[in-house]
């Protein structure tokens, strides 16, 4: 089993597509920094300018650990596109090359194979996201230091320089947890069809749908809202309430757990019964 994933590992890190990721997160983010460097005062001046009416502002509050949640909420907006390119190609692109028949003659059963391709996948994602985290927090630091965390949402939270760090390591697993149910889709979607296009077109399309049923959640779309994954893909946001609720994160992870064992499920299942005609 570990000579599937260590292989499967080698070809999704041989394809170009892989590091466009990877690439575009080396582009993106130093761009926010640089820019966030240079006009981040004016913007915490205008976030803030009603507070300091009232309160004595003092400290490093343009940190690392303010920056980096800014950054985190372009998270579902720009990863899940950069992980159905690899998920989405992982067993399509098989079928495009007509290799699925030379993949399954070798003496290990489907399970394997297919299990050794998704875990691969789940290695990429987490690279990913461990690229996002390195760059986002650990350039950040290096630039501006770190300090107290200011969070103006609907209320006005200080979070101090020691608990936003472990605030933040958490929403960095809470957000590989959505993106792996994004990356599990777009394998699904993989065993589907015969096309790297179609499950990126596919995963992406479900995402958007799913984000404006849970948007509007009015009607008898508030019945169904609680249940999509796209509700809690921004979950990573409650690690930064205080206090934390940890039954609203709980319910979040069952429900994202669930959409990942299910859909894995249907996706193994589909795979080992499949005719492979090419």
């Amino acid at each position: 089993m570990h000579k599937v994933f260590y292989f499967e590992i080698l070809k999704i890190f041989s394809k170009w597509r892989t590091y466009i990721g990877f690439i575009a997160l080396a582009v993106l983010i130093p761009l926010i920094h640089a820019a966030t460097y240079f006009e981040g005062d004016k913007l915490l001046e205008f976030g803030t300018r009603g507070l300091k009416e009232n309160f004595n502002m003092t400290g490093n509050l343009l940190n690392a650990y303010m920056v980096t949640r800014v950054i985190l909420q372009s998270l579902y907006i720009q990863i899940p596109f950069l992980i159905t390119l690899v998920g989405g190609d992982l067993l399509a692109g098989e079928a495009t090359s007509g290799t699925y028949r030379l993949l399954l003659i070798r003496p290990i059963s489907r399970f394997e194979v297919v299990l050794g391709k998704y875990l691969a996948g789940l290695f990429y994602v987490a690279t990913l996201i461990g690229t996002f985290a390195v760059l986002s927090l650990g350039l950040g630091i290096l630039i501006f230091g770190t300090g107290d965390m200011l969070v103006v949402t609907s209320q006005i939270t200080i979070i101090t320089s020691d608990d936003a760090f472990w605030r933040l390591i958490h929403s960095f697993g809470f957000s590989f947890l959505s993106m792996a149910v994004v990356y599990t889709i777009s394998f699904m979607f993989s065993a589907l069809v015969e096309n790297s296009i179609g499950p990126i077109v596919s995963t992406m399309a479900i995402i958007i749908v799913m984000t404006m049923i849970s948007l509007v959640g009015t009607g008898f779309l508030s019945e169904i809202s609680p249940y999509l994954f796209t509700t809690y893909m921004n979950g990573w946001s409650e690690f930064f309430n205080n206090p934390i609720d940890w039954a609203e994160v709980s319910k979040a992870v069952y429900v994202l757990v669930g959409h990942l064992i299910v859909i894995a499920g249907f996706t193994f299942i589909y795979f080992i019964r499949k005719d492979i005609l090419t």
